[in-house]
């Protein structure tokens, strides 16, 4: 009795069991931000795009591929030419995710891999067409202008294949060492011509100020010779006067070792005998 009790529990285990394991497979998750495309074994991949949360399939028949629909960041090198034949080191940097509602379609025609199918040629495609519009002194002054050009232009591209691009930046832009020598050089010169402005520049300045200063000499001469045309010595006697006073005053009056005697007036001094 007790052997069939057992046999019977044992048999409702493995049923249980059984029965887990097929429940088990027949579900799957899908985790936040990302989505499920199936593949079925007799009709291939269906164009309906699972969402996320846990689901049901049927085992064997039908398999979830699991695509990351949030945005994730890439760096693409590229080497081109600018338009006066500079070789252009370039990196962009793109922000890319899938349209969730083409997903079949992507996996049908692409891969699971669509990233480094699509990414990688598009992008040096873009990057030549654009860096060939601009010369090389262009590409660093009107980097702005380059940069919107080529996200435009790739946005665009990529929306053909199915994804989006949420943010194109160019990180990296350096040119080959004959053209940075170049601009070394041209730098230095451009040092030295303004070097040697400013020193053109001072010596007229210095040159206007001896021609101001000579006529402003020249006039003040003038003058007084005009003055003593006019009033013969008496100028003369007049600047003496100012001249002794300013002596009396500003020196004589101010020195300890001076003393002044009264005119007209006899003053004894007691000296030692």
């Amino acid at each position: 009795m007790a052997a069939k009790v057992f046999e019977s529990i044992g048999k409702f285990g493995l049923a249980l069991a059984v029965a887990g394991g097929v429940v088990n497979s027949a579900l799957y998750n899908v985790d936040a931000g990302h989505r499920a495309v199936i593949f079925d074994r007799f009709r291939g991949v269906q164009d309906i795009v699972v969402g996320e949360g846990t689901h049901f399939l049927i085992p064997w028949v039908q398999k979830p591929i699991i695509f990351d629909c949030r945005s994730r960041p890439r760096n693409v090198p590229v080497i081109t030419g600018s338009k006066d034949l500079q070789n252009v080191n370039i990196t962009l940097r793109i922000l890319f995710r899938p349209v969730a509602s083409q997903l079949p379609r992507i996996y049908t025609s692409i891969g699971e891999d669509y990233d480094e199918r699509v990414l990688p040629s598009i992008t040096t495609e873009i990057l030549k067409s654009v860096v060939a519009r601009f010369d090389a002194g262009e590409l660093i002054t009107q980097r702005e202008l380059v940069s919107r050009q080529v996200s435009d232009d790739l946005t665009e591209r990529a929306a053909t294949f199915g994804l989006i691009l949420d943010d194109v930046s160019l990180t990296h832009l350096t040119f080959g060492k004959e053209f940075t020598e170049a601009v070394e050089a041209k730098q230095v010169a451009q040092q030295e011509a303004e070097r040697a402005r400013f020193v053109v520049e001072k010596a007229e300045q210095q040159k206007k100020a001896a021609i101001i200063s000579a006529e402003g000499d020249s006039k003040a001469a003038e003058l007084i010779a005009n003055s003593l045309a006019t009033a013969g010595d008496g100028l003369i006697e007049l600047r003496k006067l100012e001249a002794a006073e300013d002596i009396a005053t500003y020196q004589l009056s101010r020195s300890r070792n001076i003393t002044y005697l009264p005119a007209g007036q006899s003053v004894l001094l007691q000296l030692p005998q």
